[in-house]
């Protein structure tokens, strides 16, 4: 094989070069680009440019031959011993796209017409197909419901979407039904126009009780499914809150309102500010109630709230064709509101807080 057959680039296929260092001399081949290639990771999904590629994935284009070492042999063991100084060629083929099916899952339609819908979706839900969600998603829903007059701009896996929710956060996102009110709303958003205003129910109480959180947000550095406030690099994001409700100085009930949207925001806000929010596992750490409440009614039903106490309210945008102001509210749903029914028995320490505030 001479050089220039060597080199040529495979069509529609991203080429990535890993030469191995001392350190990894003696490995194995699939341990070794690993780790040279996943550090771009984002969510476990596997992009064209090589960023995100697991073990597993690397495993697999070994195997179907996608891996050339020196002189350009192709390797299809993946447990090849590799020795320093050896540079590996690996080809990445593009990601097959999505084609999710349409499922006549329910949908609780808040509002729609020829150009877009609102949604009120449920916690649980996952808003489109990925890595562990398939198919059983929003956007199976709104393919049956819609049919094929969802805006192409998404792609074929994200017909319609221009802003997510997370699978445990509950309430209103709009979907767009042709590519003029995709790219007006897309606007709105990226101008911080639209109005979407969160209740949290929250640790402790941020102080002060009214304010306004600015800390960008980025890849955390250690745990590669998480994102964290940062110092350095990531996006801009501001979020800010109020308190709404104030059980005791234990739990504090609050809005929060957006004015960038910037994944999982508000719950990395809140756990930057030392306030997570209640049942988020991601963020949220091993917080627990007092003592004196653990064994009560309140304290069982906090310990076993099985998501993060996020659910979005309020949701208004100027319509991008007909230029109407469009506003809705969403009511708390129910285990939320049976969530925060069970905190009164905290409030019993308000009036202690109170006196404390006035001294």
């Amino acid at each position: 094989m001479n050089d220039e057959e060597r080199i040529a680039e495979p069509e529609n296929v991203s080429r990535r070069e890993v030469t191995v260092d001392d350190a990894s001399s003696g490995k194995r081949l699939d341990a070794v680009l690993a780790a040279a290639l996943s550090a771009g990771q984002n969510d476990g999904a596997d992009t064209g440019g090589g960023a995100g590629l697991s073990r597993t994935r690397l495993q697999a284009l070994v195997k179907e031959g996608a891996v050339r070492g020196p002189e350009g042999v192709v390797i299809v063991n993946p447990s090849t011993k590799v020795s320093a100084g050896q540079t590996y060629i690996v080809d990445i083929p593009p990601p097959a796209p999505a084609k999710p099916a349409a499922q006549p899952l329910p949908l609780d339609v808040v509002y729609e017409d020829d150009d877009l819908i609102v949604i009120d979706k449920p916690a649980d839900l996952v808003v489109h197909p990925g890595p562990g969600s398939p198919d059983g998603t929003l956007v199976n829903a709104l393919l049956a419901h819609c049919g094929a007059s969802l805006s192409g701009i998404g792609g074929v896996a994200r017909p319609g979407i221009v802003h997510r929710i997370d699978k445990d956060t509950s309430g209103l996102l709009v979907v767009a039904k042709s590519d003029a009110t995709h790219a007006g709303l897309s606007a709105q958003f990226a101008d911080h126009s639209i109005n979407r205003i969160y209740v949290a129910l929250a640790w402790g109480e941020p102080r002060p009780l009214t304010g306004h959180i600015k800390a960008n947000i980025g890849r955390h550095p250690q745990h590669r499914t998480k994102m964290a406030a940062v110092r350095d690099g990531g996006r801009h994001a501001e979020t800010y809150y109020k308190v709404t409700e104030r059980f005791g100085g234990i739990i504090s009930q609050l809005e929060c309102r957006l004015t960038t949207g910037r994944t999982h925001q508000i719950r990395v806000h809140m756990a930057h500010a030392g306030n997570p929010l209640i049942g988020d596992r991601l963020y949220g750490g091993q917080r627990h109630l007092p003592g004196k409440w653990r064994d009560e009614p309140v304290g069982r039903t906090v310990e076993t709230f099985g998501r993060q106490a996020l659910h979005a309210a309020t949701l208004g945008f100027v319509h991008p064709l007909s230029g109407e102001a469009l506003s809705f509210d969403s009511p708390l749903p129910s285990d939320l509101a049976e969530l925060t029914i069970s905190l009164e028995p905290l409030k019993s320490n308000n009036q202690g807080i109170a006196k404390h505030e006035r001294s």
